[in-house]
């Protein structure tokens, strides 16, 4: 008998991964999320957005611990919540991924190729037999020899007699021959699931075939991120950690083989030794890359392909198309010649591959006669690409791989040795339109090549997002001539889209910031190192031109706010840190952030109160101005963050939600001592600086990998 307990949850399946959908999904971060800090402790559910607290969506432990419950409920919610429970793995110790690799990877000596074949269709043959009526006790031995024909291989039609001598032909048992002797799981399955609706197909057409089951999950993981791998403090030798090294080529390849549907992939600098040429391989040559084209070769005239070649791109035809891939500080040798040799073979025409690898001399090449070109590999199914830092990467190497991509929506190469050369090709592609591009400290740009990319090409029309950031060592190669043509002709700058701006040492000046179109959307804005710009300039610009930045970076920029430290010319009168504090509070922050004042003697209580003219609630400065405003004013804190940087914050604004006003979230510049967000602004700034790496404003790395949705 069942009880009333099990009869009430025996929901359909689809309605089951509906919830199980909402569930993940609540965790993921808004079109249009908060700039501050994520704060991980529960106040209360999520509400309008963009709002600081609540948060805009369920931190993801909540999420995963609930899908984790769902799974334990019964085996139709385990079903249902499994695949979302493993969509996005996060990798952060060693530990993780030793288990993660023993979890996902096919360890073809345990368990073999013939075993799993052989388990598999005897489950699958007694699955689609108890589901007859009228099945006859041998029914499942018969289905399970008729696809086992299936899998015979090419030799099952020929008569033995042709095959061997009589004397020495001993009868044998059915052998499975599969095609690949190392083929991946999910391949398998689904060759078993396709044999064995074709031949119900012949006997029952229209019959319903379960899919057999495969306990590896690694068909549901589609983001994989190593953006928190550390191996720090683990207390290891230096010949451990070169010769006995967690994270490795062939494990990291053996996992990708088992993820089909991966569409997001990050890594980072401690474990870039590991992106061998098989693991790019099998991160961009899946999906379309591999549909319909050729392998390329050395020869022309003659083109041999290895079996094993001709295999991984089968199966890499019906892997899901990569859509992101952060490479962030990826510089080790490995890495380098890894995609070196990647870009030789796929993307460069093989003349000037095989002249990248042999320097030969100009009547050489000449004596070679016909040049051939082959059409270059096009990886259309990748958006989001991030290369901050990758500098080890030369311009010859890097415009291929870059240009290979048709539809970019976020690129980041700050950082890079990207050439002017790079700019023009991307500004020439018809397909590529840019909402998010970095190009922060690139030195080998010219700002006729910014200018260009920005003002004459359609690529960068759509930008909602630009990082031009610059500082004193590295700073921007833009001149002001140029600099005065992309504020009043670039796109981007023309049509007020603009959430995120960077133009830090910049030849900006007061007669260009009143050049500037109204930018309603510009949310945080980066004015650092700008030494000759006057902080009354800025003031007057934030208030008329952009009134809704919440964010503002000012350091080394003005002479008003550098603390007495900056040469003087003859006679004039050296500041201080006092006088740089008193400038900021009377020409920034009282004018942009508080209230004008307003007196009337026939002013009811029930009008409206007055509001500040902008939005502005952090400013960024250097860390001599910290140091001079002490421990702060009033509401307004000091918060450093993990790496050095440091803002000043006003702790009582914040979005928040005021339930049953109809308005969703409100900045609201009033928030009481009590207040829960108050509260954790305050704990930031007592920190001093003893903060986790997601505690900062206006990130200059651009975050590649939260943009997807399943």
């Amino acid at each position: 008998m069942t009880t009333g307990a099990s009869r009430h949850l025996q929901y359909p399946s689809e309605l089951l991964d509906v919830i199980c959908a909402c569930v993940y999904s609540s965790c993921l971060q808004p079109a249009e999320p908060s700039l501050d800090p994520l704060i991980q402790k529960d106040y209360g559910a999520p509400t309008a957005l963009p709002s600081s607290l609540p948060g805009g969506s369920w931190p993801e432990p909540v999420a995963r611990q609930t899908l984790a419950n769902l799974c334990l409920v019964n085996h139709a919610w385990y079903e249902a919540a499994k695949p979302w429970l493993w969509t996005k793995v996060e990798v952060r110790l060693p530990v993780t991924w030793l288990s993660l690799v023993e979890e996902i990877a096919w360890d073809y000596d345990e368990e073999t190729v013939d075993a799993v074949m052989e388990n598999t269709i005897k489950a699958a043959a007694k699955a689609a037999v108890s589901r007859s009526a009228t099945a006859r006790d041998d029914e499942g031995q018969r289905l399970e020899e008729s696809i086992l024909e299936t899998f015979g291989g090419p030799d099952s039609s020929i008569a033995p007699e042709l095959l061997s001598p009589v004397v020495s032909r001993d009868p044998s048992p059915r052998r499975l021959r599969p095609k690949s002797k190392s083929p991946a799981r999910w391949k398998l399955i689904r060759s078993i699931s396709n044999a064995i609706q074709n031949v119900l197909e012949k006997r029952q057409p229209g019959v319903y075939v379960p899919t057999p089951s495969d306990p590896r999950p690694g068909r549901f993981i589609r983001h994989l991120d190593f953006n928190h791998f550390r191996t720090i403090g683990m207390r290891r030798s230096i010949d451990e950690g070169v010769h006995s090294r967690f994270v490795t080529g062939d494990r990291v390849e053996a996992v990708l083989k088992e993820m089909p549907n991966l569409a997001v992939f990050g890594a980072t600098e401690y474990m870039d030794g590991a992106l061998t040429l098989p693991v790019l391989n099998e991160l961009f040559l899946r999906g379309a890359p591999s549909r319909g084209r050729p392998a390329r070769g050395r020869g022309l005239a003659y083109d041999t392909h290895d079996d094993h070649e001709e295999e991984d791109r089968e199966r890499r035809r019906e892997c899901r198309d990569l859509e992101a891939v952060d490479l962030t500080g990826c510089v080790s040798a490995v890495f380098v010649n890894a995609l070196t040799e990647f870009v030789n073979t796929h993307l460069l025409p093989q003349a000037d591959a095989e002249a990248s690898d042999v320097e030969v001399d100009s009547s050489d090449r000449r004596s070679r006669g016909v040049r051939f070109v082959e059409e270059h590999l096009v990886i259309p199914g990748l958006q989001r690409l991030g290369l901050r830092g990758v500098k080890s990467i030369v311009p010859r190497i890097l415009a291929p791989f870059v240009l290979a991509f048709p539809s970019l929506t976020h690129l980041d190469l700050s950082g890079t040795r990207v050439t002017p050369d790079i700019l023009l090709g991307l500004a020439e592609s018809p397909t590529v339109r840019l909402t998010s591009l970095a190009l922060a400290r690139c030195v080998r740009l010219t700002s006729a090549s910014i200018k260009a990319l920005l003002v004459d090409s359609d690529v960068t029309s759509e930008l909602t997002e630009l990082n031009l950031y610059g500082d004193a060592t590295f700073a921007t190669n833009l001149v002001e001539s140029d600099l005065r043509e992309i504020l009043t002709k670039a796109p981007c700058f023309i049509g007020g889209v603009l959430v995120y701006l960077d133009i830090s040492s910049a030849p900006l000046t007061s007669e260009l910031l009143k050049l500037f179109r109204p930018q309603p959307k510009l949310r945080s804005l980066g004015l650092s190192h700008i030494p000759n710009l006057e902080l009354k300039a800025i003031a007057e610009f934030v208030k008329t031109k952009a009134p809704n930045v919440e964010i503002l970076t000012l350091v080394g920029t003005s002479s008003e706010l550098d603390c007495g430290l900056r040469p003087v010319a003859a006679g004039a009168q050296r500041g201080s840190a006092r006088q740089s504090s008193v400038t900021l509070h009377t020409q920034l922050i009282r004018s942009l952030c508080t209230p004008p004042f307003s007196f009337s003697l026939t002013s009811s209580a029930s009008s409206a109160p007055t509001v500040p003219p902008t939005k502005l609630r952090v400013v960024e400065l250097s860390t001599t101005m910290l140091s001079g405003l002490g421990e702060g004013a009033g509401t307004w804190k000091i918060i450093k963050s993990k790496g050095g940087r440091g803002w000043y914050v006003d702790t009582a604004s914040g979005w928040v939600a005021q339930l049953g006003s109809g308005r969703g979230s409100v900045l609201r510049r009033d928030l009481g001592p009590d207040h829960p967000f108050r509260i954790e602004m305050e704990k930031l700034s007592k920190a001093n600086g003893n903060v986790t790496s997601g505690v900062g404003w206006h990130a200059r790395k651009m975050e590649v990998r939260n943009y997807c949705r399943f």
